[in-house]
């Protein structure tokens, strides 16, 4: 085996130094996609001898190994017309080795992926329906080993459905019916530029007549739920300008969001240099609480375009997608984002200050009753990431999971309000991100850091032990979670009888009601149970969540019924009487509680000064 590695470096360099000037080829057929059925070719220029080619493994912005290697099918190898044998590697199952004959110059090859239909996660779960396709390059394409991906020269033609329509930050060169061909672009470029395409298909300008390009491309299973209002295009234009003004700077050509609604895709967000893949239900644009729940998801995406793709954790910023990522400053990548877009959200209009403070309450809340914490740092729950995401939800109060998203929400809070207050009110995190983000316009690139470049600039912005801050709060554990930021910020995290905006329109569009500073459980509609709170009133009574609730004191059990129940007995010194169903057997669980219902909600402290308020007061727009 090392004798054959040996020999094939030279002839890797020498596919590289031809791939400069000789674009790879890959032309994806993706007019049959309705059936989740998309052909690909490719050509590359090869010498003679070991030549082996991968399949992108670590996807950027998955944080893990999540290409979806499964659902590669159909590889053929041929050169002049004769096919070739190829043999997978033994230990990367996502490398192929192939002995290119003499006298071959073009190898051939082509692939088949099978789409899945409604499972997975991520851009390995399900992208296409009867209406639209979002189509991931790093699915559809091999490449070759031993080349940083910048260094590899690849030009694509696209096939879509025939009258679909589509969006992408990809340049093109041309189009002709239903096929685009893109102009030659490095690999690192083309994956990071997905495709979106569906035939009931809206594109909206987001800064007409400026002098850099953004749009808004929406993708539905209906044409009613492309449409969007005057005054929602008006929030996302300006969350364009709000961004650009927090950062000071852009480093995009153009900005493209391809926002796609359908029930029968993954839900989720997935960051790219100059455009975002945003996925969510289709009504979302016309059903006001479905808009309610997704405000975070545009803007944190946005945000990803100078934090986790301009400037990278030094980790994540791999030279190919076959090398291992390391995640320990996700907190970083992720939280900062997670802040810095919900922050932006207010600022925009995407959201109300209610709203903002009501999500908040609940983060604070989570996060501040999590068994977790006592025994799992929030940092390893970064370098963790890889398994995290897919770590299954029961017990996840104990288990904790990427947490770096909400917790770096509070960690950069308390950042926030402490360089405001240190600084009196002359300096706040946005000087950071002008200083640690902006700098001139330009086209993408990517500049990694390191924990002491962070530390470096957050002390540029405002002198203080930044490193001792922010190692207390991401490597030690910690029975609560870091609220000086809400304090420091002028309110208080107070529980009442009465949920929040936020939460009761997230329970009802989901189906399900959280108890956890209550009772200690989270229920479905159905009262199948998500999660029991490790510690809490009912897991000392012996809940689990494997359980399903059937009835509540003798009568059949509903979310309704569980709220008066838990109402009454405040007054009641019963127990709280649960049938629950275990597998095949059912037995009757008795909850000693008499504490009511308690929700999380920030109220103001009238003792501090308001920073809250003016963090999320528009900038760009405040006229």
């Amino acid at each position: 085996m090392n004798a054959f590695k040996s020999t094939l470096l030279p002839f890797v360099f020498a596919v590289t130094a031809l791939a400069q000037s000789q674009p790879i080829k890959v032309n994806v057929d993706a007019s049959d996609a309705t059936r989740r059925f998309i052909h690909a070719t490719m050509q590359f220029p090869v010498k003679p001898g070991p030549f082996s080619l991968l399949y992108p493994k670590w996807i950027p912005g998955e944080h893990g190994p999540t290409g979806p290697i499964e659902d590669l099918v159909g590889l053929k190898v041929s050169a002049n017309g004769k096919s070739i044998p190829w043999q997978r590697d033994a230990v990367n199952m996502f490398e192929f080795h192939v002995d290119v004959p003499a006298g071959v110059s073009l190898l051939d090859v082509s692939i088949d992926f099978i789409s899945p239909p409604e499972s997975g996660a991520f851009s390995s779960g399900p992208s296409i329906t009867s209406q639209l396709a979002v189509l991931s390059w790093n699915h559809l394409l091999l490449y070759p080993k031993g080349t940083p991906t910048d260094q590899l020269n690849y030009q694509a033609t696209l096939k879509v459905p025939q009258g679909w329509r589509y969006g992408t930050a990809l340049p093109i060169q041309n189009e002709s019916g239903n096929q685009i061909v893109f102009k030659p672009s490095s690999l690192t470029t083309l994956i990071d530029s997905p495709v979106q395409t569906g035939a009931n298909f809206n594109t909206v300008d987001l800064s007409p007549g400026g002098p850099v390009s953004h749009y808004l491309h929406i993708a539905a299973d209906s044409k009613r739920a492309t449409e969007v209002t005057e005054e929602q295009v008006k929030q996302y234009r300006n969350l364009v300008k709000e961004a650009n003004t927090l950062f000071g700077a852009h480093h995009y050509r153009d900005y493209h969001f391809l926002f796609t609604l359908s029930d029968h895709v993954a839900h989720f967000g997935l960051e790219h240099h100059e455009s975002s893949d945003d996925r969510v239900d289709e009504r979302t644009l016309v059903d006001e609480d479905m808009r309610k729940i997704s405000w975070m998801l545009l803007p944190h995406e946005m945000v990803h375009s100078w934090n986790g793709k301009f400037r990278r954790p030094a980790g994540l910023a791999t030279p190919d997608y076959n090398e291992p990522m390391k995640g320990n400053l996700l907190w970083v990548y992720e939280g900062l984002t997670n802040y810095l877009g919900e922050v932006l959200a207010p600022r925009s209009g995407l959201a109300s200050t209610q709203q903002y403070l009501d999500s908040l309450a609940s983060t604070a809340a989570t996060l501040d009753n999590k068994e977790g914490r006592k025994w799992r740092p929030l940092e390893d729950t970064a370098t963790a990431a890889q398994i995290l995401y897919t770590s299954r939800p029961d017990y996840g109060d104990f288990r904790r999971s990427v947490d770096y998203y909400p917790e770096g929400t509070l960690i950069w809070l308390d950042a926030d309000t402490k360089i405001r207050t240190l600084s009196q009110g002359a300096k706040s995190l946005d000087d950071f991100c002008k200083l640690f983000y902006g700098g001139p316009d330009g086209k993408p690139e990517v500049k990694p850091y390191d924990f002491d470049d962070v530390v470096k600039a957050l002390n540029t912005i405002q002198p203080y032990d930044w490193a001792t801050f922010l190692k207390d709060r991401v490597q030690s554990t910690s029975e609560h979670a870091p609220l000086d930021g809400i304090t420091n910020g002028g309110y208080k995290l107070v529980y009442t009888p009465q949920r929040n905006e936020f939460q009761k329109t997230t329970e009802g569009i989901r189906k399900f009601a959280d108890f956890s500073f209550s009772i200690g459980l989270v229920v479905k509609d159905s009262g199948d149970l998500s999660d029991v709170r490790v510690g809490s009133p009912a897991y000392k009574a012996g809940m689990s969540p494997t359980l399903k609730i059937i009835a509540v004191n003798t009568r059949a059990f509903s979310i309704d019924l569980l709220r008066e129940a838990l109402q009454d007995g405040v007054k009641n010194a019963a127990p709280l009487e649960l049938l629950v169903k275990d597998g095949d057997y059912y037995k009757t669980i008795k909850v000693d509680y008499h504490g009511g219902e308690r929700y999380p909600h920030l109220v103001r402290d009238t003792a501090k000064p308001d920073l809250i308020s003016a963090i999320i007061q528009p900038k760009a727009t405040a006229k």
